[in-house]
């Protein structure tokens, strides 16, 4: 195997390269009762101007979720600040179920905010927290505040402070295609580029530290993974077989890398022991297996295989080797994934042609096919186990986009820029 390590100082350096054209915020659809929510602009404690409009980047998490209305702050009667005493009237005057205000200063070097949060019909405190981050990290004191209200609201926890990797295309006048690895924040934002390639880059992958990445590159001239820090750009490349080396997946401890090799012959599932480089093969038949993924303890492993003629969702226990047929609906069902509690499996689901996202709950066997679209393709989960992103088609372009596990909430996060882009990978918490 071949084992190479390089520092990337021109392509990625530690805070990567900012691109020009994030991903935009389309809501297409949310619940019909949503909870009233007033964001009061921030008092800011601090020299000179705030770093961010904390109240802007609170509003626009907690309206992505597709779960609040968020009150505009032209409509507010008063912007009162932590500590000083709240006219409750103003707010239910304008139906607010809930209140959040806030200040934010420097301490130091550091960044600090404190918020509190209200129940406006009962004029009850819910809690109030004081947030700590860098001089710069404005975007991520909002972030976390966010997902602080959204737990307490919901009960379920926030991801406003995970992030995505995805891939973006173009071309230019000459027809050569430019390929870039992005990460940015899951509204898009802070967009900065991992990786730019003139070959292909496929599959980007998170390890549960939520640091190190994998993806396939064909910079080598044929399909190769890679494993990459994304703080520091190191990478490694760790796969150098004839033939294929794709659909990398990270244990859930870290520790292994499952991965589809076609070495011997066959497209077949193994595991990279990340620590040994020892390699073991876990399916052995004539058939394409791929796409695997694990299951939240990593005893088992999910993936795509047309063993029964046409590709389904199979499921094989590592230790016995047991294998067992998840899928059944439909003529196509491949990509799965499996939500963080393990009991809903998402898939690329195709029906008389037309490939859509589906969730099956493999508690009661219950089936729900939750986009509308077509082409759509490459599911990802949410850390919260919420939302499904996926790439679909609009205008002709490839754009991301996301729905909730119901098909209740849905949005679109296309591209600034005139990229297609596609392989979303939703980040760990």
């Amino acid at each position: 195997m071949k084992i190479s390590r390089v520092i990337f100082t021109l392509l990625f350096l530690c805070c990567g390269l900012v691109a020009k054209a994030e991903l935009t915020i389309e809501i297409v659809k949310g619940v019909d009762q949503k909870t009233r929510i007033a964001v009061v602009p921030f008092a800011w404690d601090g020299a000179g101007i705030a770093p961010e409009q904390f109240h802007q980047i609170i509003g626009n998490d907690l309206q992505l979720s597709g779960f609040f209305e968020v009150i505009p702050a032209q409509n507010m009667l008063s912007f009162p600040s932590p500590g000083q005493e709240i006219n409750f009237r103003d707010w239910r005057i304008l139906n607010t179920d809930y209140l959040l205000v806030g200040n934010a200063g420097y301490d130091g070097n550091r960044l600090v905010a404190g918020i509190e949060l209200y129940d406006v019909p009962s004029g009850r405190l819910v809690f109030a927290r004081r947030i700590f981050a860098g001089e710069s990290e404005g975007r991520d004191v909002s972030h976390r505040a966010s997902d602080l209200v959204y737990e307490q609201i919901s009960g379920i926890a926030g991801i406003a402070e995970s992030r995505i990797l995805y891939v973006t295309d173009t071309r230019n006048e000459g027809g050569a295609i430019n390929y870039r690895l992005m990460l940015a924040d899951q509204d898009g934002a802070r967009e900065r580029m991992v990786l730019e390639s003139g070959a292909p880059i496929m599959s980007p992958a998170w390890a549960p530290d939520g640091e190190r990445i994998a993806y396939v590159s064909f910079e080598t001239g044929r399909a190769a993974i890679f494993i990459q820090n994304i703080f520091t750009g190191e990478r490694e490349q760790v796969t150098d077989f004839v033939g294929i080396n794709g659909a990398p997946a990270f244990s859930p401890d870290g520790r292994k890398l499952a991965l589809v090799l076609s070495k011997d012959g066959n497209p077949e599932i193994y595991l990279l022991d990340l620590e040994t480089r020892g390699m073991r093969r876990i399916t052995n038949h004539f058939a394409i297996d791929t796409e695997p993924n694990w299951t939240p303890g990593g005893e088992s492993l999910v993936f795509t295989s047309d063993r029964g003629g046409r590709p389904q969702v199979y499921e094989i226990n590592l230790q016995s080797g047991r294998i067992a047929r998840l899928t059944f609906r439909g003529d196509y069902n491949a990509r799965p994934r499996l939500s963080p509690d393990g009991r809903f499996l998402v898939m690329v689901h195709r029906n008389n042609g037309v490939f859509h996202i589906a969730v099956q709950d493999l508690t009661d066997d219950t089936f729900i096919i939750v986009t509308e679209t077509s082409l759509d393709e490459s599911p990802t989960i949410s850390p919260n186990g919420a939302l499904v992103m996926y790439a679909t088609k609009q205008n002709d372009r490839s754009i991301l986009a996301a729905v909730s596990l119901d098909a209740g909430v849905k949005y679109n996060l296309p591209s600034g820029s005139s990229a297609d882009v596609r392989e979303p990978a939703w980040s760990p918490f």
